[in-house]
């Protein structure tokens, strides 16, 4: 059997754990054993398909696998807490004045303060997240 099918084996057998285990390493090395077989196929020496090989899987190790890594831990920052609260709208339940007041905030009732001590807020009127500051929310 030529030595390009013994290389398009491995890549294929390299394929097997990647998409058991999800380990992205595995396809760079089954890229550099495609790459030792187009070497094959173009008659090199067994030398010069190792080489290739060495040399695709290290070089895809080197510039795609932190590249890979950083897109994966990327991902969507989701707020949660009152972090999450910050910026949402809410209606004023009983006024709320810079003293205190009732606000319900995501279905819940919450004490609240106008950040602004000369403003307030009558029932039934929305009004805007700015702060939490402990058990209560500062509003605009």
């Amino acid at each position: 059997m030529d030595s390009w099918i013994w290389w398009l084996l491995a890549a294929v057998g390299l394929g097997i754990p990647l998409v058991i285990t999800a380990m992205p390493e595995f396809a760079m090395f089954a890229v550099g054993a495609l790459a030792a077989a187009g070497v094959a196929g173009l008659g090199a020496g067994v030398v010069w398909q190792v080489l290739a090989f060495v040399a695709v899987s290290a070089g895809l190790l080197v510039v795609v696998r932190p590249i890979a890594y950083r897109q994966m831990t990327k991902g969507p920052q989701v707020k949660m807490g009152i972090e999450a609260l910050k910026g949402a709208t809410a209606v004023v339940a009983e006024q709320v004045d810079g003293e205190g007041g009732r606000i319900k905030l995501n279905g819940e009732i919450w004490s609240a303060r106008a950040l602004n001590p000369g403003s307030v807020y009558q029932p039934g009127q929305q009004v805007d997240v700015v702060e939490i500051q402990g058990a209560t929310a500062l509003v605009v």
